[in-house]
């Protein structure tokens, strides 16, 4: 006998301004192997600390060959998500980063409950996601930052870990 499927819904009326973030690091290099794998327990920190606005934080193994990791963030609203990538220890990964990319690319794709969606690739070589279908820009300029990205007016309430550098 065969049991019957149980099917469910969820009710996100509590969560008008909800934000989803997929994230990954890809391996490029040999060294990049040891990037992934450092970042582990400083991410686990970082969500153990409970960040505000952070409902769920979710690990995803997206492949094996190349080597390809991340995560799922579901927050209250972008101003905690934002608020939460331009201070620390977030920033200084970030910072860290730019400097060297440590043989990993690095994504991330929003989604937003309100409407919208954008992305981020930094030196992410063979396109994934929405790189992989639709025309990429440089990050410079207005679409230098998340906020900007989305054309949300206002400023940030923490400024920017990086300064945009243009060519």
């Amino acid at each position: 006998m065969t049991a019957q499927v149980q099917r469910s819904t969820i009710d996100l009326s509590a969560y008008p301004d909800l934000v989803v973030i997929y994230l990954g690091m890809r391996v490029r290099t040999l060294a990049g192997i040891k990037t992934v794998f450092s970042f582990g327990p400083r991410i686990k920190a970082a969500v153990d600390a409970r960040p505000e606005g952070l409902l769920l934080h979710e690990n995803v193994f997206y492949s094996l060959f190349p080597l390809h990791a991340g995560m799922r963030q579901y927050w209250r609203d972008f101003p905690s998500l934002e608020n939460w990538s331009r201070s620390l220890p977030h920033q200084a990964w970030w910072k860290e980063f730019l400097r060297d990319s440590g043989g990993v690319g690095f994504w991330h794709e929003t989604y937003f409950m309100r409407g919208g969606m954008e992305a981020i690739y930094d030196d992410v070589r063979q396109p994934i996601g929405f790189a992989a279908f639709a025309p990429t820009l440089p990050a410079q300029g207005p679409m230098f930052n998340a906020r900007k990205r989305l054309g949300l007016t206002g400023e940030p309430a923490v400024a920017a870990p990086v300064e945009e550098k243009t060519p």
